[in-house]
């Protein structure tokens, strides 16, 4: 039993370690959520330059790459993320969400959903590599806690660039 227990301390590390860089408070500031405070319609769609990615863009490609890692865990189907296609949304644009409000949901939805999803593992799940992948299930889930903190740094730095 001492073996399921360190498992089991380790998944609520790891769930810990997931809200924090999505929406808890934590030692090293601004996680994905807070970043997101605030930010008006006209401020998510707003662009640095000419191809470059926005705030609302950042927000959907966050949510997918949670969805992502979550189908990964659990052996989902691909298909069943809210919007069509993956990686990055064109905002607002064809299958984009009509309002950034709606946006942030299917954000905060699918961390729900992937925080569930590693909720429920066991031990022996962390070292399993779904699939025919070559990462393990630990891996995943490190990556996707730090691909939060990487976007909300690019958020965080895309309102610096807007309000000047």
């Amino acid at each position: 039993m001492p073996t399921e227990k360190k498992g089991r301390e380790l998944i609520t590390l790891l769930v810990l370690q997931l809200d924090e860089a999505f929406n808890r408070k934590s030692w090293h500031g601004t996680n994905l959520r807070g970043s997101l405070r605030g930010i008006s319609e006209r401020e998510a769609v707003w662009r640095p330059r000419t191809g470059r990615h926005n705030i609302w863009e950042e927000t959907l490609h966050a949510a997918y790459w949670k969805y992502a890692v979550r189908r990964r865990l659990s052996g989902e189907q691909r298909g069943t993320f809210p919007l069509k296609g993956s990686n990055w949304f064109r905002s607002p644009g064809p299958g984009v969400p009509a309002t950034w409000q709606e946006a942030v949901r299917i954000l905060e939805t699918e961390h729900r959903l992937l925080r569930l999803a590693v909720a429920s593992l066991r031990d022996r799940d962390l070292t399993r590599k779904p699939g025919d992948g070559h990462t393990s299930n630990r891996t995943l889930i490190t990556g996707i806690i730090a691909h939060d903190l990487y976007h909300a740094g690019q958020i965080q730095l895309l309102k610096r660039l807007l309000r000047g």
